[in-house]
Formats: C-alpha cells, structure tokens, sequence
C-alpha cells in the first residue's frame, strides 16, 4: 500500500468536512465587513496577548469572542474592521504605530498584527478596537539587537494547564517575577470530555474533535483572568505537545489505533487551525491543512540563540506501544525520530551556527534517559513517548552539539507533570562520559493537582539515575535569570492549586556557569 499523501489528502478531506480555508485575503464576496459592529457582549473576552518577538517586530494578537460557547464565537459570518494601537507609554497616549485590520470568519476572527520597525530592547503597550469595543492594554517588548550582549535575560517557563484539575495560581507569581519572556512548551488546553478526573471546574462539552469544538475549548480556557493577565504581561513563545489535538498522538497516528489516518489527520487540522488561532503566531505559522511550520528560533541578542521545536508533528510512533520499555530494539532504530528530518536540519544548522553565548532549546518531552522503573529481570524501563524511545537521534543532536562545540547547550522541558534537573550525556547510563548539556524540566501549572514534593521517589531517581539533580512534584513553573556568566533556575513551586489562595514559594535553585554543563546547587 502507498503512504498517504498527507497535504493532498487533507486538502480534499478539508473541503469535505467544511474546514475554514486558511487564507490571509479572501476574495471580496467572501469579506463583508462591518462599518461599526454594535455587540451585546464584550468581544475581547479571550483578552489580548503578543508573541514571537524579535529586536525590530513583534506579533499583536486578539480573537473577538462574545459568545465562548457559540460555534461561532457569537460573531456570525460578517468579517470585522479592527483596529489597532502601539504605543510607548502605559496609556497608549503616544501612538508610535497603528492600523486597520479584519477579523474574519475563516479564521475564527482571530487578529494576528505583524508590527514591524521597532526599536530594540524596548517595551511598548497595545490595544485594540471593534466596533463600539475597546480591548484591555497589553505590554509586549522587543528583543536586543543581533550585535549587543543585553546584560541580562529572564525567562518563565511553564506546560501543562489542565483546566479542570487545577487553579492557574501561578500565573499571579509569574506575573510577579516580571519576566521578559514567556515559554509555554505545551499542553495548553486538554481535549478531554467534561468531567475526566476533574478536581475544581469543569470543561464544556464532550471530548473535542471538530474545529469548532477546538475553538470552544481554547475560548474557555483563554477566560481564564490570571492566564490573561500573564498573556498581557509580555510576550510569548508558544509551542504545542499533544493535547493541543490527541493525548500522545504521533505525527498521524492517533492515540487510538482504531481511527484511521484520515480520520485523525481531520481532526488535527481542526486542533493545528484552531490553535493558530488562539496564538500570538506569525503568519508564517498558518496552518495549510493538517500541516503547521511550527519550530521558529530568535536571538535574545548575543547572550541567548532560542530554538523553539516541534517535536510532535513528525514523530515517528512512540515504540513498545508506548509503554514503558528498556533501551533496546525499536528505542535504538536510526529511523526513530522526534524530530523530522527537515528539522533536525534546521537545528543541527542553527545550532553549529550559533555565535550566543547560551543556546536554548525549548521543547517539549524530557531528553534525559531517566529510568523510572524496572522489569522483572531486574532491566531498567523507560519512557518511550521521550527522547529515549527516539535514542539514537537523541544521540545525535547531543554529538552534534559536542562536536560543533555548541556554546552552552541548555534544553528547556514540559509535559511530564514534575520538576527536574539532568546532566546530559550522549549515553545517561555511562556517567563515566563527559556532560553535554544541562535539562531544567518544568512541572504543570496545574494538571494533576496539589501534587507533592515526592521525597521518596526523588531519592530513589537520584539514586538510580546519576543524570538526574533534583525531582519534585509539586505544580508551578520556572524562572530563569541569565546572564553572560551563568544561567540560574528557580523552580517556583504552589502549596495548592485545588483551591484558591495558593502560594508560591522557591524549592530549589541551580545554575550553570559559562563554560561548564554541570549544575550547582544555588
């Protein structure tokens, strides 16, 4: 049987099923907008947010939802006039920018502004207009000029927001920490039906598969104040894991191996349009049906390259059925990858390429071979949804990097519901061999619950795993503090997100000095 030609296949599919045609301009009959649109509700409920910034641009971003739960957002099929204003101060009264815009149905009249000529290493506010509406005022900034060494950077990481099982607390101590950017690594919203182990509220609806389930979803979500408010804070960079669409999908293959691939690819174009959506993303980020170029990189001048990868849409499936297994057999194929081909190349390019200080690989599943069990026989079992069931790859992007004398391989992490910190190896089982990178593993912000601080299993990881530092399962989020002569990693953890009123605490520190992959205690 041939492959499937997915691109030509999901277009047909697409026209098929009624998925919005992904089009910046649309022709003239398609567009009807509205002089001045009179709303019942607030349209800017989503609020606003930016992202993707470099040092002279920055993407502006808004979604008009009155209505989060109607599947058209409340907005009909009229295209809106939108305008929009960046300013220099926090009242937008000097407007160094602004223009019109339209919000059109075929892109759930989401507003994606592209600002250009900006000056470097600045702060600048936005808003903007729909009819009789007015947004809130966000803050986004650019990032230093390619040619500067910026004397220091700080970074929020976080993943895995599961509405229903726990408070976005967090977001209030992030906020807090005034960081100059935001990394979300994915797990955004959660595809599950209302009610699937839920601890303090509750999704809407069944488990999401068409476009405008997806939309509902991300709306309910983006309702959220506090997840607004951080949005609004600075600029983002976002990337998905596997939630965004299908819990532990892979590439086209669905978690349940009894939908087909053209069933799922549907699906998935229906979750990959709704998230460009919902995201303050460039347009060279616009889905083309079940296909979205989604790893980027930006330089945070001379101090920090930032790779931001993808390594859900061309995986190969995950070996052992996805389960737990040792180093052996499919884990250790060639053919394995994360990755892609055409991304590992982008990478392994702009990494050797790369004259900053620290490189940053922000992604989504834990590198460090980490075994978290054992067999009968006593062999040690591993993750095969992580970069161990992708071994050899894994191997190779670290070689790559030691061979190329990458400066400062830091990898930024998710998904996995739980802090860590790793060494990394080319083989985390030889701890004879030298460390090539340093891996900070964010917790969920909340999926998963109060959580705890799992002592014991922590003590039992450490014990079996030279690779790995320190483990902790409480909810929160990292901050880093980087500058020329180290990078540091405050792991901010919540006593609760159960209930209202959590607190934010630090739990541990660690840093990394130039020149040097192994971690310290702070």
């Amino acid at each position: 049987m041939q492959p499937l030609d997915r691109r030509s296949f999901v277009r047909f599919a697409a026209a098929l099923a009624g998925t919005a045609a992904l089009t910046e301009a649309a022709p003239a009959s398609w567009l009807r907008p509205t002089v001045r649109p009179r709303f019942r509700r607030d349209p800017f409920l989503m609020g606003v947010a930016s992202g993707d910034p470099d040092a002279t641009s920055v993407v502006l971003w808004t979604r008009l939802v009155p209505e989060p739960f109607a599947p058209d957002g409340g907005m009909g099929k009229d295209s809106v006039r939108v305008t929009w204003e960046l300013g220099e101060d926090e009242l937008v009264r000097k407007v160094v920018q602004s223009g019109t815009t339209l919000a059109t149905p075929e892109l759930g009249h989401s507003v994606h502004v592209e600002v250009q000529n900006l000056q470097p290493d600045r702060h600048y506010w936005f808003r903007f207009r729909a009819g009789d509406a007015e947004s809130p005022i966000g803050r986004t900034r650019t990032l230093p000029a390619a040619d500067t060494m910026p004397k220091a950077a700080r970074f929020a990481v976080t993943s895995c927001q599961n509405w229903e099982q726990g408070l976005f607390t967090a977001y209030t101590q992030m906020r807090n920490d005034d960081p100059d950017l935001v990394f979300h690594l994915g797990d955004y919203i959660y595809e599950y039906e209302a009610g699937r182990n839920g601890k303090v509220r509750t999704h809407h609806g069944k488990e999401i598969e068409s476009l405008d389930d997806y939309r509902m979803r991300h709306a309910q979500y983006r309702s959220d104040p506090l997840l607004q408010a951080m949005h609004a804070e600075c600029p983002w960079f976002v990337t998905w894991d596997d939630h965004e669409v299908d819990n532990n999908y892979a590439n086209d293959v669905s978690e349940q191996k009894n939908v087909g691939k053209a069933a799922f690819l549907r699906r998935r174009a229906a979750g990959y349009q709704a998230y460009y959506e919902a995201m303050p993303l460039r347009l060279r980020s616009k889905p083309d049906g079940a296909d979205m170029l989604l790893y980027r990189r930006a330089s945070y001048g001379q101090l920090a390259e930032l790779f931001v990868l993808d390594t859900r849409q061309y995986r190969s499936d995950q070996p052992n059925d996805d389960k737990r297994g040792p180093l052996r057999g499919e884990a250790l194929a060639a053919e394995q990858t994360l990755l892609g081909a055409a991304q590992r190349r982008w990478l392994e390019r702009g990494l050797g390429a790369s004259r900053a200080r620290w490189n940053v690989l922000a992604q989504q599943v834990m590198m460090a071979c980490a075994a978290t069990a054992k067999d009968q026989a006593g062999e040690p079992l591993y993750s095969m949804d992580q970069w161990p069931g992708y071994f050899a790859e894994r191997q190779a992007v670290l070689r790559h990097c030691q061979q190329q004398k990458v400066a400062n391989p830091i990898v930024l992490t998710g998904d996995i519901h739980s802090n860590w910190c790793n060494e990394l190896r080319l083989d985390d089982r030889r701890s004879e061999q030298p460390v090539v990178a340093t891996e900070f593993v964010a917790t969920s912000l909340s999926s998963g619950g109060d959580g705890n601080d799992g002592e014991k299993q922590r003590n039992e990881l450490m014990a079996n795993n030279a690779c790995v530092k320190f483990h902790n399962r409480q909810r929160g989020y990292l901050l880093c503090t980087v500058d020329a002569a180290q990078w540091r990693t405050d792991y901010v953890v919540m006593d609760r997100v159960e209930a209202p009123g959590g607190t934010a605490s630090v739990r541990a520190s660690f840093v990394v000095a130039d020149g040097e992959p192994r971690v310290q205690t702070a």
